[in-house]
């Protein structure tokens, strides 16, 4: 019988095991459990937060992306207008130099013509004051002497003759 007294349950240590067990496990829930489930609640809310702010910063860099796409391109309008001012800047200096020129050319032949009129008129002017004095030599030369045929062509050739020599 000994051996079955070492197989034999003991009700009695069993309720105490029981016991023993429950006290265990009031204890561990009361000094245990709860401050372990604090310090997990308190890592929840701390990855919470963190996820919070990484979506936060998520947000704010999309938000900045759009602004800076849309400020690049308001800079890419800026930039072909200011580009398209200066050519269109460019073109009416163009312009107004082409004009001056052409307005200046103008003068330049305008006066040219000018004083080509000028020089035809003191050319003219000279030759006839050249002819008057020819005239009167003839007509003094003429005066002076009776002439006949013979006379009348030496007297011209010396004349001519005279105004060859005088152009010269």
């Amino acid at each position: 019988m000994q051996n079955l007294d070492v197989i034999s349950v003991n009700i009695w240590q069993i309720l105490i095991s029981l016991a023993n067990l429950t006290i265990l496990f009031f204890i561990v829930k009361k000094f245990l459990y709860g401050p372990v489930k604090k310090v997990l609640k308190q890592r929840q809310d701390e990855i919470d937060v963190h996820y919070s702010a990484a979506k936060q910063a998520e947000d704010e860099a999309l938000k900045n992306k759009e602004q800076y796409e849309t400020a690049l391109m308001g800079a890419k309008d800026e930039a072909d207008t200011i580009i398209k001012t200066a050519a269109e800047t460019a073109k009416r200096r163009s312009e107004t130099i082409t004009l001056e020129a052409e307005e200046k050319a103008s003068r330049i032949l305008r006066q040219a013509e000018q004083d080509a009129i000028l020089e035809r008129e003191k050319a003219a002017d000279s030759i006839k004051r050249e002819i008057v004095e020819v005239s009167s030599e003839l007509s003094k030369k003429l005066i002076e002497r009776e002439i006949n045929t013979d006379d009348h062509k030496a007297l011209i050739d010396s004349f001519i003759e005279e105004i060859g020599e005088g152009n010269e």
